[in-house]
C-alpha cells in the first residue's frame, strides 16, 4: 500500500523580499551649485549644496558644469547617499550629463558614483531629461534653455535626440548689481541666434516657434523669463519646478530602465 502524500499549507499570501535586496534606482544631478538626488522608494527630493563637506574651509568639487574634483564629489555622494543605501544594495544610477561635458564628464562622473557600489550606470543628457519631465511632445523639434547658477545651456532635440547645443558659463550667481538679468538674456538670444543662422534645416525655427522650454533655477526669475520671450519673438515655457526639473526627468527614465533590465543606455548612446 502507498501512502498518501500530504497536501501542504496553502500559501497564505505574497512573500515580499527584504527592501535592501529590491532594485533600488537613484537618479543624480550634479549641479556646480546644487546636487539633486532621487531614491526610489521614498517621495522627496535631496537637495543639498555641491560641497564636499558642509561648513567653513567646504570646496566645490564641480565647477562650471566641470567635473573638477572627482574623490571629492564622491565623498559628497557618500555623505548625501551612503547611509540611506544598505550594505547588500546595488543601485541602478541615471546619471544626468551637460550635453557639452561630452566623454570627459561621462568617465569623471562614473568614477565618482562607484562609491555608491552601482550595478549599472546610465547617463541621460541634461536637456533630455528636462523634457522627460516636463512630458514634452518629442516627436517635433524641441528647444531646452537651462539656466543654471553657473551654466546657461541651449539644446535643440530632434526625435528626443540632441542635434545643437550651446553653452555658456554664465548663470544666476553671477549677477548683481554689475551685472544685471539681461546679461543672460543677451546670452540666450545670441545663442538660439547662432543656431538658427547654422541650421540649414528649419528644426530649429519650428522648435523656437513652438516655444522654448525653460529649466534650472533662472526659469524661476521674471526678470529673466519676461524679457526673454520678448527678445526671442517667440513663447518660453518654464517647466513645473524648474530647479528640479533634470532630477525629476530622470527619476522617470530610471523607472522606465528598471522595468526594462536590458535597456544599458538611456537618451543619445552617444551621449550627446
Amino acid at each position: 500500500m502507498t501512502a498518501t502524500p500530504r497536501p501542504r499549507p496553502a500559501a497564505t499570501g505574497h512573500r515580499s523580499c527584504p527592501w535592501y535586496l529590491q532594485r533600488t534606482g537613484i537618479a543624480l544631478d550634479l549641479g556646480s551649485s546644487r546636487t539633486r538626488a532621487w531614491v526610489s522608494g521614498r517621495r522627496m527630493i535631496l537637495d543639498v549644496p555641491t560641497v564636499t563637506f558642509p561648513g567653513e574651509g567646504a570646496t566645490c568639487p564641480i565647477q562650471r558644469g566641470t567635473i573638477v574634483d572627482t574623490p571629492g564629489t564622491a565623498r559628497m555622494l557618500d555623505r548625501l547617499l551612503g547611509h540611506r543605501l544598505h550594505r547588500l544594495d546595488r543601485p541602478l544610477l541615471v546619471v544626468t550629463t551637460p550635453v557639452l561635458g561630452g566623454i570627459a564628464y561621462r568617465a569623471e562622473a562614473r568614477t565618482a558614483v562607484e562609491v555608491l557600489r552601482p550595478r549599472s550606470v546610465l547617463t541621460v543628457p541634461t536637456a533630455r531629461a528636462v523634457a522627460t519631465a516636463a512630458d514634452a511632445d518629442l516627436a517635433h523639434p524641441l528647444l531646452v534653455v537651462d539656466i543654471g547658477a553657473h551654466v546657461t545651456e541651449v539644446t535643440l532635440l530632434t526625435d528626443g535626440v540632441v542635434t545643437d547645443v550651446r553653452c555658456t558659463a554664465l548663470g544666476t550667481d553671477d549677477l548683481d548689481v554689475l551685472a544685471p538679468p539681461t546679461r543672460i538674456t543677451e546670452a540666450v538670444v545670441a545663442m538660439v541666434t547662432a543656431m538658427l543662422d547654422q541650421d540649414h534645416t528649419s528644426q530649429t525655427f519650428d522648435a523656437l516657434q513652438r516655444g522654448a522650454l525653460l529649466a534650472g533655477g533662472g526659469a524661476l526669475r521674471p526678470d529673466i523669463t519676461y524679457p526673454l520671450a520678448g527678445l526671442l519673438h517667440a513663447p518660453v515655457r518654464p517647466v513645473r519646478a524648474p530647479h528640479t526639473a533634470a532630477v525629476r526627468g530622470a527619476a522617470k527614465l530610471l523607472q522606465a530602465a528598471r522595468s526594462h533590465p536590458s535597456v544599458t543606455v538611456v537618451g543619445d548612446p552617444a551621449g550627446r
